[in-house]
């Protein structure tokens, strides 16, 4: 029988995930700036691709790890990757201005796409098994607490940049995971799921690549914003540092409320329909931001929060629809998910940066958006055809 203290648990750790996982895009004009690493926009993007290459591969081998050892070693593990990753970073900004930094950064953000592949997937899996009568609010819920821990990032970052020590917020991270793994190692955190079938990935249902898709064409969407958006702030709307971080921050922030928003009022608005519209809203937001002039920050701040908006129900519903389907298939569809969505991740993180230093103006990269999420909308009709309007 699940404890409250299990449910509490699972959801501090989406908010600790999520401060975690945006710890190093947050820290953007930190990486680029000259007078601290001096990385190019290139160098800027590559570095995510060691992140994206480890969650993709712990996602993957998530039902079959869960299958073997249970969720709770995967959890911890997870947690541990985390914790080694923000270290890692630590000792990056020891040796900022020196070669070795670009290596340890490196291996930071594998750490950090192992913790993220390990980690999410099985809080989204506890969160279903611990909430079997309503899987999507309770998925919802949990991705907002994520997306709070996302939002609060830049606004430490800006805190501890204001302060002299950016550094600070890994700092923060570092003891937050090390409290967490502490409790949760006193916890059984076992997820009571039914057995899931021991065929390869090729033996997947049809159906479940339909939702890899769409998660691969979110993640390039939701990445445009969560690292570039900083950068579209100073280099295309002449906006400060701390404007730039406040967009950032409107951008997680308004991703956090988003899932609450739909999950309070399913009643009203089915899930399903939801949907359907947000992907076509974010392609309206995607041109209005390609669209804006220099010198119009605050604009920016307040499209990269409705761009949040947009975003936000979409990657928890992808995994509730999916684990509602093909239940057998719940742990794969998960980190199928996750999995998916990190590749769609890597393509935007890393993809983008030569085409900036070719040339490309970084405002062009939210037209390219906008045509991926009119695709996305497209595809929305396809995934959640054949679910009944949530309540």
């Amino acid at each position: 029988m699940t404890t409250r203290t299990e449910t509490t648990a699972v959801n501090t750790a989406g908010v600790i995930q999520g401060i975690v996982l945006v710890t190093i895009p947050a820290a953007s004009t930190i990486l680029t700036n000259p007078d601290h690493y001096g990385l190019s926009s290139s160098q800027y993007g590559t570095m995510f691709a060691p992140q994206v290459i480890a969650a993709i591969a712990t996602s993957l081998a998530g039902a079959g790890l869960a299958r073997r050892h249970g969720t709770r070693p995967l959890y911890l593990t997870g947690l541990l990757c985390s914790l080694i990753s923000m270290l890692l970073l630590l000792a990056s900004a020891a040796v900022q201005h020196q070669p070795t930094a670009y290596p340890l950064l490196l291996a930071a953000t594998a750490f950090l796409g192992a913790g993220f592949g390990l980690t999410v997937p099985t809080l989204n899996t506890l969160t279903a098994a611990f909430h079997p009568a309503n899987v999507d609010k309770a998925v919802l819920i949990l991705n907002a607490l994520l997306g709070l821990g996302t939002a609060l990032a830049p606004v430490f970052v800006a805190l501890f940049v204001g302060l002299g020590y950016w550094w600070g917020l890994p700092v923060l991270s570092t003891l937050l995971l090390t409290a967490l793994l502490l409790v949760s190692l006193r916890l059984p955190l076992q997820a009571q799921t039914t057995a899931e079938p021991t065929t390869g990935h090729h033996g997947l249902p049809a159906r479940y690549w339909v939702y890899a898709a769409f998660a691969l064409l979110y993640g390039i969407c939701e990445t445009l914003n969560g690292n570039w958006a900083q950068l579209d702030m100073t280099r295309s709307l002449a906006a400060g540092t701390t404007l730039a971080a406040l967009a950032l921050t409107a951008f997680w922030a308004m991703v956090t409320a988003g899932r609450l928003l739909f999950a309070a009022i399913t009643r009203w608005l089915p899930a399903r329909t939801t949907y359907h519209l947000l992907p076509f809203a974010l392609a309206g937001v995607f041109a209005i931001i390609t669209a804006l002039p220099a010198g119009a920050g605050v604009q920016g701040v307040l499209a990269f929060g409705a761009a949040g908006l947009c975003c936000s129900a979409l990657l928890p519903l992808t995994i509730s629809f999916g684990q509602h389907e093909l239940t057998a298939y719940s742990t794969a569809v998960a980190g199928g998910v996750i999995a998916f969505y990190q590749l769609g991740y890597g393509i935007a993180a890393f993809g983008a940066g030569p085409l900036l230093d070719a040339g490309t103006p970084i405002s062009r990269l939210y037209t390219i958006g906008a045509v991926i999420a009119l695709a996305m909308g497209l595809l929305s009709f396809a995934v959640a055809h054949r679910r009944q309007a949530a309540t």
